[in-house]
């Protein structure tokens, strides 16, 4: 059973979640503030942890930083903040993905779905990847239908299908292919992503598997 970790400060968002969360069998335990949820995921090592950013005793960027210090679990961010900045911040701390409140019930359980099954894949499952009409092997770096992609188009690519339905931000994009030096330069990706699209998508002018986040980064949908 998938064991969740809710950290939010407002009761009855923390009795919905866990009613409907338990009604599809997964296991849920709750913490109202970041010191409580800290020591509960250090005591209860969850599968997976939703945050609320803004805790009474501390910023939930600050509550990544401390689990990112120890795990790799998923998290998902759920939060009234809509602002970019707070999104691409919680993002970059190391968060997987990003809903905003208020939220369908739906579309969090679709996320949650979709961060468990990326952490619950093996390395040859990943290896050979469908999208849209094409097979992309990421071990022999071939693509069916004798696509060819450049050095840098495999790279971005690569970390895209390594995280299939996570929100990859454009910080981490950049600073992964190009370096550091170049985290402004959201020009380069637009153009390498569009690229990427004209050679993957069957209508690139409408993607459905190389998706943008205006302002925050891309996702892989399978």
């Amino acid at each position: 059973m998938t064991r969740i970790l809710v950290v939010d400060d407002e009761p009855q968002i923390l009795r919905a979640l866990r009613i409907n969360l338990v009604a599809r069998h997964y296991e849920v335990a709750v913490a109202q503030d970041g010191g409580t949820a800290l020591r509960e995921a250090a005591d209860w090592h969850p599968d997976l942890v939703i945050l609320d950013l803004g805790l009474p005793d501390l910023d939930g960027v600050d509550v990544i930083h401390g689990l990112r210090g120890w795990t790799t679990i998923p998290i998902i961010v759920l939060s009234g903040r809509a602002g970019n900045q707070d999104k691409v911040d919680a993002l970059d701390a190391g968060a997987d993905d990003y809903v905003t409140k208020p939220f369908g019930i739906d579309e969090l359980l679709a996320r949650i779905r979709a961060v468990t099954r990326r952490t619950t894949l093996h390395e040859s499952e990943l290896a050979r990847v469908k999208v849209g009409d094409h097979l992309v092997d990421l071990t022999s770096k071939t693509v069916s239908g004798d696509v060819r992609l450049t050095p840098t188009e495999w790279h971005i690519l690569e970390l895209l299908l390594r995280n299939p339905g996570k929100l990859v931000s454009q910080r981490q994009i950049l600073t992964e292919v190009w370096g550091v030096k170049y985290v402004k330069e959201t020009h380069y990706l637009r153009q390498y992503m569009a690229q990427l699209r004209r050679k993957l998508e069957p209508d690139a002018a409408h993607p459905a598997h190389l998706i943008t986040e205006p302002g925050m980064g891309y996702r892989f949908q399978p």
